[in-house]
């Protein structure tokens, strides 16, 4: 993906302004997305806490992981991104949504 970006080469400053604020839009429009993609992942969280408690069923899940892992690994590779900095940004949405289920079992016991 990034190995196919071509480089452009500008007539003028103002066409390269002109990228430059078109590119910073998008990258606010997909910023947007991802937030409310996250949200949308985190609020699955719950449903997830809910399930693994009345499964008795632990938070974590090391299979569910290492599967992740294998994926994101293909996927950085098929697209030549950055593994280690994809793999830290999924290990955040994780440990967020371990939080949220976490934070839902509590509540859960505490009545």
């Amino acid at each position: 993906m990034i190995n196919d970006c071509k480089i452009n080469s500008f007539e003028n400053e103002d066409d390269a302004k002109n990228l430059l604020l078109e590119s910073r839009n998008r990258i606010d429009e997909i910023d947007n997305e991802l937030f409310d993609l996250i949200l949308q992942r985190t609020s699955l969280a719950v449903d997830i806490a809910l399930a693994k408690d009345y499964l008795g069923l632990p938070i974590y899940d090391k299979s569910r992981e290492d599967a992740i892992h294998i994926k994101i690994k293909k996927f950085c590779e098929e697209n030549d991104m950055d593994i280690e900095i994809v793999d830290h940004i999924v290990d955040m949405l994780t440990i967020l949504n371990k939080n949220v289920q976490n934070e839902i079992l509590r509540r859960n016991a505490d009545g």
